[in-house]
């Protein structure tokens, strides 16, 4: 299990080196470009089975005990250590990100992107993959911090070697916002780690706030929680996302929604509310508000962007849904309830999987009519998918109403509990806010399937119109790639007890200050 865990870490990095030096003969094949993507593949397979088998190794009935872990001296004079370790937060999350990967390598070996070399973008790739499966495995707030950042350069270069229009610009407001909010929250991290005496997270989590003073965890939020309220991304901080989605390929969008958005939302209950909560407790309701105001917002800037005549681009509407999803998340975790922080994480993977399966989805309709412009795709009477390539039209369909939280798939259950944790919050918070909250963000969910409902009549129905090139339906690399997050969907909407027998003891013993 040990080696495992440092296998599915630090093997993306080596296949990253390894991408760039000349293919062996005998792997060539007929094209060297083709023989870099087949690696891909193959690196990112290869750590998506050792995840599978860590998860069917990992002990389910102690799943808040830290398991496959490692923990060596680094930095002695800080008492920074290479500690890595997974309970039921953390592996969700993990084999999430092993499975988006892959399935964008196996994607992308088909559908390249247009750019320059496969080389750079394969080990882009998996660049990115080795930081964001660090982020959720270390155990150290400094390696935390590292692992944290290694992931912008790499999706700064897909964006602007391999985006669309306004790349360049969408990349630079993507690295400037995140580095900005990086160093804020590297401050309240050494504030922590300086006042605590350690780094050790899991130590300071069974501390659970008590060698730091009320005003040293006040500022540590505010400071931590700036830097991951940049990455979930959090209204007002999200202006970012929306141009970095319209401008990134398809993979990059799919990896950008489906797991680096996750990194945030893991801090905040990994490292905030563990260990510093009293610094939570007096943020909550702030934080709360906040959620709210970009559940609603998000929601409005879709409805706009789906009105007739507004020239709402398709990959942008699918980025604005996803400042209102994640405000569900925030909302779950400012209960500071097992119940509300389960929903948050909950939420997490279902986003991961509905959101990955829309851009794929999006890009595949790019793909055949050239735009992702509304007013251009429903024309006079509609893009008419159910008729063109119906097999298309209705997996759209589909992930349609998984995001707009339709009971018995995933997007239904993390947006329930987050609104149940609302419903009755910690012990301290003022209720009164919270019903407030709670119901603005039920209010939310009917502009959710609002705007979402509106996007499947314009682009999914109309008259199916007789054109000399027939409309490609779904072909099978895409039937390969978009399968298993369908297939997830439903599973984890039937039976949610699969994910909430893993993340509840762990969410009940991190509130509790590290006791059982």
């Amino acid at each position: 299990m040990q080696f495992l865990l440092a296998f599915i870490v630090v093997v993306p990095l080596i296949g990253a080196v390894a991408a760039l030096l000349p293919a062996p003969p005998g792997l060539k094949g007929k094209s060297p470009d083709q023989a870099v993507l087949r690696h891909g593949v193959t690196v990112t397979g290869a750590i998506l089975i050792a995840a599978i088998v860590l998860a069917a190794g990992f002990d389910h009935d102690h799943p808040s005990k830290m398991q496959a872990t490692t923990d060596i001296s680094w930095i002695p004079a800080l008492d920074v250590r290479i500690h890595l370790g997974i309970d039921g937060i953390s592996l969700p999350l993990l084999v999430l990100t092993a499975l988006l990967t892959f399935l964008c390598a196996l994607y992308s070996y088909f559908k390249m992107p247009e750019g320059p070399s496969p080389k750079a973008f394969v080990a882009l790739v998996l660049v990115l993959e080795s930081g964001t499966l660090a982020t959720f495995a270390v155990l150290d707030l400094l390696l935390f911090f590292l692992a944290f950042e290694m992931v912008l350069i790499p999706m700064y270069f897909l964006i602007a070697r391999w985006g669309g229009a306004q790349k360049q610009a969408a990349a630079w407001k993507f690295i400037l916002y995140t580095l900005l909010g990086s160093v804020i929250m590297l401050l309240g991290l050494l504030l922590i780690g300086l006042k605590s005496g350690t780094f050790d997270m899991v130590a300071l989590a069974t501390d659970n706030g008590r060698g730091l003073t009320s005003s040293v965890q006040v500022i540590a939020v505010l400071a931590i929680g700036i830097g991951l309220a940049v990455k979930t991304p959090m209204w007002p901080l999200h202006s970012w996302l929306p141009d970095a989605h319209t401008a990134a390929p398809t993979v990059g969008s799919v990896l950008l929604a489906g797991v680096l958005l996750k990194m945030g939302t893991y801090g905040f209950v990994r490292i905030l509310l563990p260990i510093a909560p009293e610094g939570m407790h007096t943020f909550a309701p702030y934080l709360a508000a906040f959620a709210v105001v970009g559940i609603v917002y998000g929601s409005l800037a879709c409805l706009a962007l789906a009105r007739p005549g507004s020239k709402g681009d398709l990959k942008r509407l699918i980025a604005y849904s996803s400042v209102g999803h994640m405000g569900f998340v925030l909302l779950g975790i400012a209960s500071m309830t097992p119940t509300g922080v389960n929903g948050a994480l909950f939420a997490n993977i279902a986003h991961g999987l509905i959101t990955g399966l829309l851009f794929f989805l999006v890009g595949a309709v790019k793909d055949r009519y050239g735009t992702a412009d509304l007013d251009t795709l429903s024309g006079a009477t509609g893009a008419a998918l159910y008729g063109r390539a119906p097999r298309l039209g209705g997996l759209l369909a589909f992930a349609a109403v998984a995001s707009l939280g339709l009971p018995g798939l995933a997007g239904f259950w993390g947006e329930m509990l987050a609104l149940f944790g609302s419903f009755d919050p910690a012990d301290g918070l003022s209720r009164p806010a919270f019903l407030t909250f709670m119901s603005i963000a039920a209010f939310g969910t009917l502009l959710t399937a609002a705007y979402m409902l509106i996007v499947v009549r314009r682009v999914c129905m109309g008259e199916k119109r007789e054109e000399p090139q027939q409309l490609a339906d779904v072909q099978t690399y895409e039937f390969a790639a978009w399968t298993p997050l369908v297939a997830l969907t439903v599973l984890a909407g039937l039976w949610p007890a699969a994910l909430l027998g893993l993340t509840d003891p762990a969410v009940q013993k991190l509130l509790a200050g590290g006791k059982s």
